[in-house]
C-alpha cells in the first residue's frame, strides 16, 4: 500500500510560511517592545521629576490644612484627620493681607512694567548702534549682571539714604527707569539677544517711508517684540514679588511691608510664641509643645497664590515666548 506525500507536503509548506511570517514580524515585535520600555522609562522619569518639583507644594497645602493636633501627632503624615480652613483665616489677619498685597504690587507689578520699556530701549540701542564707548558700556552692564547686588548693597543704602528715599517706593520705581534695579542687566541682555536677530530690511523700509528713528523703535519694531517682552514682564514681576532682601533693606515701617516682609514677621512670631510655650512644659509633655507651622504654612500659600493664578493663566504664553525669545537654547 502506498502512502501519499501530500499531507505531509502541506504541512512542511506551513510550517515554511509560519517561519517566514516569524521572521518578518520579529523586528516589528522589537519596534513595538523597545517603543513601549521607551514610553515606560519617559513617563517614569516624568513622573518621578514631577514629584521632586511638587512635593513642596503638596506639603505646603496639606499642613496649611492641618490643626495644631495633627501637626504633633506621629500618626498624621498628609491626610489631616479634620480640615481645617481657620488657618487661611489667621494668616489673611496677621499678614495684614490685604495692605500688604497693595504695597507688593507697587514695588513689583510698577517696576516689571518700568523694565519692559526701559531694558527694551537699551537693548535696541546696543543691537542696533554703534557709539563711542559702545565695548565699555556694554561691558557696565555685563559687569552690573555679574557682580552679587550683596557687595554694593551697603553704598547703595547710602546712596538712597542721602537722598532721603529710605521707607519710600522710589528704590524700587527710580532704578528700574534707567534699565537697572532687580536683574535689569538680564532684561537688557534679553532683548539686545532678540533685536539682534531681525533682519535689518525692516528698518530700512520704515526709514524709505520717512519714520525716524524713535518711531521705527516703537512702530516697528516693538510690537514684533512682544514674546521678549512677556518674559521680561513674568520674570521682572516674579522676581520682584518673591525678593525680601532689598525690601528689608529699604523700608523699615510696618505699613510699608510687602507680603513677604508679613510673613517673615508672622514666622519670626509663631517660633517665638513656641519657644515661650516649650518653656512652660515638663519633659513629659514636649509632645504637646504648641506650633504655628500651619499658620505659617498657610500664609506662605496665600502669598504666592497670585503667581501660581498668573502662571496657570499665561503659562502657554510664557512657554511659547521663551521659545521664540531665543532663551531655550535656539
Amino acid at each position: 500500500m502506498q502512502v501519499s506525500d501530500k499531507p505531509a507536503g502541506a504541512r512542511l509548506q506551513r510550517l515554511e510560511l509560519s517561519r517566514k511570517r516569524a521572521l518578518t514580524m520579529a523586528p516589528a515585535v522589537k519596534r513595538q517592545s523597545r517603543t513601549f520600555f521607551s514610553v515606560l522609562f519617559h513617563y517614569v522619569m516624568l513622573y518621578s521629576l514631577s514629584f521632586v518639583f511638587l512635593y513642596p507644594m503638596l506639603y505646603l497645602i496639606s499642613k496649611s490644612l492641618m490643626q495644631s493636633s495633627d501637626l504633633t501627632d506621629a500618626a498624621v503624615q498628609w491626610i489631616p484627620k479634620e480640615l481645617s480652613f481657620d488657618n487661611f483665616q489667621y494668616a489673611y489677619i496677621d499678614l495684614k493681607y490685604m495692605g500688604a498685597f497693595v504695597n507688593s504690587v507697587v514695588t513689583s507689578l510698577v517696576p516689571a512694567i518700568i523694565q519692559i520699556f526701559s531694558c527694551a530701549v537699551i537693548g535696541y540701542g546696543f543691537a542696533r548702534y554703534r557709539f563711542p564707548g559702545y565695548s565699555i558700556m556694554l561691558g557696565l552692564v555685563l559687569f552690573t549682571f555679574l557682580v552679587p547686588p550683596q557687595t554694593i548693597i551697603v553704598p547703595l543704602y547710602m546712596f538712597f539714604s542721602d537722598l532721603n528715599w529710605i521707607n519710600t517706593y522710589f528704590p524700587f520705581i527710580v532704578p528700574p527707569v534707567l534699565g537697572h534695579g532687580l536683574r535689569g542687566a538680564l532684561f537688557v541682555l534679553i532683548f539686545l539677544q532678540f533685536f539682534r536677530g531681525l533682519p535689518h530690511q525692516l528698518e530700512e523700509a520704515a526709514r524709505i517711508d520717512g519714520a525716524g528713528a524713535f518711531r521705527t523703535f516703537w512702530s516697528v519694531m516693538l510690537p514684533l517684540a512682544r514674546s521678549a517682552m512677556l518674559v521680561v514682564f513674568l520674570f521682572s514681576l516674579v522676581w520682584h514679588w518673591n525678593d525680601l532682601f532689598q525690601p528689608n533693606l529699604f523700608t523699615m515701617l510696618s505699613d510699608k511691608f510687602n507680603l513677604m516682609q508679613n510673613l517673615a514677621v508672622m514666622d519670626g512670631q509663631g517660633e517665638q510664641e513656641m519657644q515661650q510655650g516649650l518653656g512652660t512644659l515638663t519633659v513629659n509633655m514636649v509632645g504637646l509643645a504648641p506650633t504655628f507651622a500651619n499658620r505659617v504654612m498657610a500664609g506662605s500659600l496665600i502669598t504666592i497664590l497670585p503667581m501660581l493664578l498668573l502662571y496657570l493663566f499665561t503659562q502657554r504664553y510664557f512657554v511659547e515666548s521663551v521659545e521664540r525669545a531665543g532663551l531655550a537654547g535656539d
